[in-house]
């Protein structure tokens, strides 16, 4: 066994790592939600949640150099600031809350905003700081609860009509930069032990692979092509969590 799991567990989830990987190296985002729904049906998310976010830092730092000069610094730092104040409060309610009701909450909001933005819906003042801020907080709150801090963000910056490598180098730095934030907390509070690590560990090899992938297809790609994607995908993986958090309650 290798952190506490059979090793035929293991083995039907190092696919799903690298599917969701090659999602995330295209898009810049989805690698957690696509895992944290599937894995979570047979590791505890508790211990999925914090392993994802490790993968993710590590995934999210060898795609910088690539990124750089699309970052939006901007919005980056405004919403750095409000996730600041709301992750803790997310990490609070993974630890003390059953997680089911919320995921079924997310997954429906989130769903409703891709279908909004999809039909031409958009944010009025997008570019103003206290939108931006707003955007971060609803953001990290997300992130500590449930791991999904990304999908928010998208729906934010596609509202905007944002260009496809603006949303997708800012989204990537800021999920970094949000990704080790809530790991130090979950740290702190206990929630990173070594079977975390270990697991983390085992799936980055074919998140490399994926990650690695899905950024070659993207670098060919038409930048129109991104905008209905990324809402495809969105919709995509709100509506399958949600379809199995219902079947699960």
């Amino acid at each position: 066994m290798i952190a506490g799991l059979d090793w035929s567990v293991l083995l039907v989830c190092l696919p799903v790592v690298f599917v969701a990987a090659l999602v995330r190296g295209y898009s810049g985002f989805g690698f957690s939600a696509l895992t944290i729904a599937s894995l979570s049906i047979v590791i505890p998310p508790v211990q999925i949640v914090p392993a994802i976010l490790l993968v993710e830092i590590v995934a999210g730092i060898g795609m910088l150099p690539s990124i750089w000069k699309d970052i939006d610094w901007r919005q980056l730092r405004l919403i750095g600031f409000g996730a600041l104040f709301a992750t803790p409060l997310g990490l609070a309610l993974l630890a003390g809350l059953p997680s089911q009701w919320m995921r079924i909450l997310i997954s429906v909001l989130i769903l409703i905003c891709a279908v909004l933005i999809w039909r031409g819906f958009g944010i009025r003042g997008g570019d103003r700081a206290s939108v931006i801020g707003s955007a971060g907080v609803v953001s990290g709150a997300l992130n500590g609860a449930a791991g999904v801090g990304g999908l928010p963000l998208v729906v934010f910056f596609l509202s905007k009509e944002e260009s496809a490598a603006t949303v997708r180098g800012t989204l990537i730095t800021y999920l970094i930069l949000l990704d080790i934030y809530t790991c130090l907390l979950a740290t702190g509070s206990g929630m990173i032990d070594w079977q975390v690590v270990q697991l983390a560990a085992l799936f980055l090899i074919p998140v490399g692979l994926g990650t690695l992938l899905g950024n070659r297809h993207f670098l060919k790609s038409p930048p129109e092509s991104f905008r209905r994607i990324a809402l495809a995908m969105l919709m995509l993986i709100s509506g399958g969590s949600l379809g199995r958090s219902l079947v699960n309650l």
